[in-house]
C-alpha cells in the first residue's frame, strides 16, 4: 500500500497493526498469528484491515519482516555507527541487550522469521537477508575501525567476525529463552567479542 496516500491517522492505525502482529507473532509464532488475533488486539474491523493490508496476512508479515528490520538496527544507534572504542562496543552491547528485554520475550524478531518463513516466503527471506546483510556490514565497519586503531589484529576478517557475534546473539538468545533470563545472551556476547581483544603487534 501506498502509505502517501492515507492519512495521519490511518498511518498510525496501519502501523499499530504492524507493531501487534510482530508482538504476536514473537509470542505464538506465524501459525499462532491470525488476522482474528490482531484485529481483536489492535480493536480493528476486517475492512480496516484489509484496507491497509490487501494482500491479508501474507501482506501484513512482509510489512512486518521489513518494519522488525528496521527497528533492530534503531535500536543499536547511535552506537552502532561508532564502534571505534571498546567502549563504544560496551555501550553497543549493553544497548542491544536492553532491546531484547525491552520485548519481553528473549528471542529476536528476524531470527523468528528466518526459522518460520523465509525458506518458503521469497519476499520474506529477501527483507530478512537485507536486515541480516545491513548489521552485518555496520559490525564490520566497527571492526575495521578497531583495526585502522590498532585495537585488533589486522588479520582478522571484519565480515567474518562480525557473522560469528550475529550468530552468537541467536544462539545465545536461544539459550536465554528456555532459562528466562538474560546470562546467556551476555554470555555468547562476550564469548564471540572477547578474541577482538588482541592489540595488534607489529
Amino acid at each position: 500500500m501506498d502509505e502517501t496516500k492515507i492519512t495521519e491517522r490511518g498511518r498510525l492505525t496501519r502501523q499499530r497493526i504492524i507493531d501487534e502482529t510482530g508482538r504476536q507473532i514473537l509470542a505464538a509464532g506465524i501459525g499462532g498469528t491470525t488476522l482474528d488475533t490482531v484485529r481483536a488486539a489492535t480493536l480493528t474491523s476486517k475492512s480496516q484491515l484489509f484496507h491497509y493490508f490487501p494482500g491479508g496476512k501474507t501482506e501484513l508479515i512482509h510489512e512486518v519482516a521489513r518494519w522488525e528490520g528496521r527497528q533492530l538496527l534503531e535500536a543499536q544507534e547511535p552506537e552502532i555507527h561508532d564502534l571505534g572504542t571498546w567502549e563504544s562496543w560496551e555501550r553497543w552491547r549493553a544497548a542491544l541487550v536492553e532491546y531484547y528485554i525491552s520485548l519481553g520475550r528473549w528471542a529476536c524478531p528476524i531470527g523468528t522469521l528466518a526459522a518460520q518463513v523465509a525458506a518458503t516466503d521469497a519476499e520474506v527471506e529477501r527483507s530478512v537477508k537485507a536486515s541480516w546483510d545491513a548489521w552485518r556490514e555496520q559490525l564490520a565497519a566497527g571492526i575495521r575501525r578497531l583495526q585502522a586503531s590498532g585495537s585488533v589484529d589486522a588479520s582478522a576478517d571484519p565480515v567474518r567476525v562480525a557473522t560469528a557475534v550475529i550468530a552468537a546473539i541467536q544462539g545465545g538468545l536461544l539459550l536465554s529463552q528456555s532459562e528466562r533470563a538474560g546470562w546467556p545472551l551476555e554470555a555468547a556476547l562476550d564469548h564471540a567479542l572477547g578474541p577482538l581483544h588482541t592489540v595488534r603487534r607489529d
